[in-house]
């Protein structure tokens, strides 16, 4: 006989005190810690418990008694269901006075080291439509409301957010603040246009269905790409002998009714200047290994910094906020280099996880050299296409994993830097790269983060021989929890 499952309490006129991680706020109950997604310190709400642990549990609000004084009106309606931009209901002067505190939480609690005081964070001029890049899933089955259950209402195609703990549906999107508006546009039409021709959704539990993901990026020069992914009509044996047979094949790819669609897109949005298309008949979204190819105007889009130009493909990594990029970047040139234009012999600079090359290209002229490393191939590819498109010939790009290629012997090759610019991914880096980069002994190192708390670890491995001197958070996603730090670090 099965255990029945304990009821777990409903706590009612509980004051929100404080906001935590991953976008959620909490309070405090005798001796346990209650994490609540979708408030704001100062409400007043009754909780109901989801998830209880010995010191801590998870709660949703299941009514504002008192909304706070510091509690904001989100203006999306998918708020509270679409899974981003959870602070909305937070003044966004709040959202910054609590990202540049996390930061230094994080600093102190994790680092353990001497800090300087923290410079105010820049916050972004645009709190909406500033991202330059959404990705968008189709899927066969629509996520439902519990209220749309009880109700009885039919599954339905939908395009739009993959939802946590829902992994086969999406929340239908019909307007996403988050970019220009043209991506709703396109983004609507092209339901509309599938679900009137009853084209086929991707079955995420059967791996199989016509339109299975949309990516759209736009630049400062008015550019516009759209990439459709295409998935097979049956599904594909999970294993690599058929999976490449496929791709060799596409005979399950109903590529007629694909093209039919681009071209019907083409005609109707003549604002997309690189309009491309990817058969992916794998169990996963990713097309970094797959051939993406262009059906209409080129394979690429260019990005505007400064008197820069930066070529962006399908598969680039480019800062999805290009205005506070520019921001980021500014902060990173004069931590690298100080404020005044360098005199006597340029610096050597290592750009570690380059990605496109952005910040190499970027601080180029102020060095004597600059050695950028990443791991994926086509991003060094465009990296050298960006110098060469800019006119720069002091720069030097290699691909491979960092830990394997920066090591003593490249030092020994190119020279022992004189200031390293690093910008890893959220996990931080790597114990060997940290290792090397106290054996090449740089001057200054500018650590570009996304993630404070991996930051904080590499800084307090980097402690002995280093001393963190300046502290600059750049917020880049208005409304999320997300903030990106840079930290210069000269040697003691």
């Amino acid at each position: 006989m099965a255990r029945k499952k304990k009821e777990l309490p409903l706590l009612e006129q509980v004051e929100i005190t404080d906001v935590a991680a991953e976008g959620k706020a909490l309070v405090r109950i005798d001796d346990m810690v209650v994490f609540v997604p979708y408030v704001v310190p100062g409400d007043i709400v009754d909780l109901q418990i989801t998830r209880k642990k010995h010191h801590y549990a998870e709660a949703k609000a299941v009514r504002i008694v008192k909304p706070s004084e510091k509690r904001a009106t989100p203006f999306c309606e998918h708020f509270g269901l679409c899974g981003g931009c959870k602070w909305q209901c937070l003044p966004y002067e709040e959202q910054l006075r609590w990202k540049q505190r996390q930061v230094m939480d994080n600093l102190t609690r994790i680092g353990k080291v001497e800090l300087p005081e923290c410079s105010p964070i820049l916050g972004s001029a645009l709190t909406q439509e500033y991202r330059n890049k959404l990705d968008f899933g189709c899927a066969s089955k629509q996520w439902l409301t519990e209220e749309q259950m009880k109700e009885g209402v039919a599954f339905r195609p939908g395009i739009g957010f993959h939802i946590s703990g829902a992994f086969d549906k999406v929340l239908p999107i019909r307007k996403c603040w988050l970019m220009d508006d043209l991506n709703n546009q396109i983004r609507n039409y092209l339901y509309d246009y599938a679900v009137e021709r009853g084209l086929t959704f991707y079955n995420l539990r059967e791996q199989h269905g016509l339109l299975r993901d949309i990516v759209m990026r736009n630049s400062h020069s008015g550019e516009w790409m759209v990439i459709l992914q295409f998935g097979p009509s049956e599904p594909v044996e999970n294993h690599k002998e058929a999976v490449a047979e496929e791709i060799a094949t596409q005979s399950h790819f109903d590529k007629e009714k694909a093209m039919t669609l681009m071209e019907d897109l083409h005609q109707k949005f003549p604002q997309i200047t690189s309009l491309m298309y990817v058969y992916n008949p794998k169990c996963n979204d990713t097309f970094g290994d797959l051939e993406v190819l262009p059906y209409f105007g080129p394979d690429h889009i260019f990005e505007l910094m400064e008197d820069l130009r930066f070529k962006v493909g399908p598969k680039s990594f480019y800062q999805t906020n290009t205005d506070q990029a520019y921001i980021l970047y500014k902060v990173a040139r004069e931590f690298a280099f100080g404020e005044q234009e360098n005199e006597g012999e340029k610096p050597l600079v290592y750009d570690l996880y380059t990605g496109t090359g952005t910040i190499a290209n970027f601080v180029a002229k102020r060095a004597r050299q600059v050695i950028g490393i990443e791991y994926v191939p086509e991003a060094i590819e465009d990296a050298k296409v960006n110098s060469e498109v800019n006119g720069i010939d002091n720069t030097l790009f290699y691909a491979g994993d960092m830990k394997d290629i920066l090591n003593k012997e490249f030092i020994e090759k190119h020279g022992r830097p004189d200031v390293i610019i690093t910008d890893p991914p959220r996990a931080g880096m790597h114990q060997d790269v940290i290792d090397t980069i106290l054996f090449a002994s740089p001057r200054r190192i500018v650590y570009v983060s996304c993630n404070p708390a991996t930051q904080a670890r590499d800084v307090q491995l980097l402690d002995a021989q280093y001393r963190v001197v300046r502290i600059q958070p750049v917020d880049m996603f208005p409304h999320t929890q997300h903030v990106e730090n840079v930290l210069l670090l000269e040697k003691r």
